[in-house]
């Protein structure tokens, strides 16, 4: 048996990852998706697995591994761990040519002993990916719900009784907590729909594939945080402090409504390498402003020489 190995992913990965995880989810949409659909299938064809970009995102702040045999990168398996004790199999890939031969399975398998401490793991799948149902439920996964597209599944590991601090399938709706000390509480499947919090501290916190439409931030610090991996599409952002924020690697999501920047203290921004086709600029300050270092207000200068003769 070929042996075989996880190890953390590098920035040195990120091309030869991404060439895999390419090659991987093309031939599933080959295979599962018909050329006529109009919708995309976000788990056959992840968020960003052709772009390099996404690739080195999941490599600096996720736990990406890739996964080796014979000293030759052959896939990759990306997990988000949650506090302690929860844990998410992101994407899973091995290169088409390796499958077949149980590599996927001892990779899970490796990245279970890896995070010892969790005691429930989930995925997700396309509900058109059958091999995939056959193969999750061979690995000790559950079933837990399914809706048209996706199928939901879930592992428990058995932990002494002993050694658990856990609150489970409780009604604690509609219950007031005033100074009470919560921290490094862990939150899963925790209905919160409608809660409020306020005048707390919640620094440092760590939220994850969490339901939050609809929801209203305001008079909040978020220095230095990061938010990354979002929906934002037609949601407002009043009244911030941007200072030093940095836009990486977005788009307009798969409807393309355009971004509208309104009454926005812009002075120093630098955009780079962007698709700025059909961009409108009205009514604004726009000394000192510059389009490949030549100064905006010089090239209007000069149409505007042009169309008077």
């Amino acid at each position: 048996m070929s042996a075989l190995t996880i190890e953390k992913a590098t920035m040195n990965d990120a091309k030869i990852l991404t060439e895999i995880m390419k090659k991987t989810f093309d031939r599933e949409a080959k295979k599962w998706l018909s050329e006529e659909e109009a919708y995309a299938d976000y788990n056959i064809q992840p968020p960003g697995y052709a772009s390099i970009e996404m690739n080195k995102y999941m490599i600096k702040e996720l736990n990406y591994y890739k996964v080796i045999i014979d000293e030759i990168i052959v896939g990759g398996i990306i997990v988000t761990v949650s506090g302690r004790s929860f844990g998410r199999i992101d994407r899973i890939f091995i290169d088409p040519i390796y499958q077949g031969k149980g590599f996927g399975s001892r990779a899970i398998s490796l990245v279970e002993k890896e995070f010892y401490d969790v005691r429930k793991w989930e995925l997700e799948t396309s509900s058109r990916q059958i091999n995939n149902h056959y193969f999750y439920k061979k690995k000790g996964y559950e079933k837990t719900f399914e809706t048209k597209d996706e199928y939901y599944y879930t592992k428990q590991i058995k932990i002494p009784v002993e050694e658990e601090n856990i609150v489970e399938n409780k009604e604690l709706s509609r219950i007031q907590y005033d100074n009470c000390d919560m921290s490094k509480a862990e939150y899963y499947q925790v209905n919160l729909k409608g809660s409020s919090f306020s005048n707390s501290n919640l620094m440092n916190s760590y939220i994850s594939n969490c339901n939050l439409s609809h929801s209203k931030f305001q008079n909040i610090n978020f220095r230095n945080s990061l938010i990354a991996d979002l929906n934002l599409a037609n949601s407002e952002i009043l009244l911030a402090s941007l200072g030093g924020v940095h836009f990486k690697d977005t788009d307009l999501g798969k409807e393309n409504n355009p971004i509208l920047f309104e009454r926005c203290d812009l002075k120093g921004s630098k955009l780079s390498h962007c698709n700025l086709k059909d961009v409108e600029i009205q009514n604004s300050e726009i000394t000192g402003m510059k389009i490949d270092n030549i100064l905006v207000e010089e090239l209007l200068e000069a149409y505007y020489q042009v169309i008077k003769g």
